[in-house]
């Protein structure tokens, strides 16, 4: 499995952009419920959140061109491992950011932020992993 970590970088960060666009949040008042993707939020106010599709655009973009990973592996793991990373901060922040339940309104973190969330620092992980796998390498 000679492309392992780059595969694994490439699905994660595939994945995060995928969640980027299904519902993240739920929120429920008196049985009347709505949800919000990371697309309405950032387009709610919060526009660093656009930054999240698009470094993982950038990191499957970095990803396919074959001489990037081939030639100039630091540019695809410097692009992995930074947008993982910045993106699952923003998600996290906007998580952290948002005031918690009361009684009378209920917000709830979906299923598909978490696993955006784990695929993000997936990404991270995967993508520093592919650099010490190919500086290792021999030539």
């Amino acid at each position: 499995m000679k492309h392992g970590a780059r595969r694994t970088t490439l699905s994660a960060a595939g994945f995060v952009l995928i969640c980027f666009f299904l519902p993240w949040v739920q929120v429920s008042c008196l049985g009347i419920r709505d949800s919000a993707s990371g697309d309405d939020l950032a387009r709610g106010g919060d526009r660093v959140l656009w930054l999240i599709p698009l470094l993982m655009l950038l990191v499957l973009l970095l990803g396919l061109l074959h001489f990037v990973w081939e030639r100039i592996p630091a540019l695809f793991a410097l692009s992995g491992t930074v947008g993982g990373s910045l993106s699952a901060y923003l998600m996290y922040r906007e998580r952290s950011g948002t005031g918690h339940s009361s009684g009378l309104i209920a917000t709830f973190w979906t299923a598909w932020y978490w696993l955006g969330l784990v695929a993000a620092l997936g990404v991270a992980a995967s993508a520093l992993w592919f650099y010490i796998k190919r500086t290792r390498a021999p030539s």
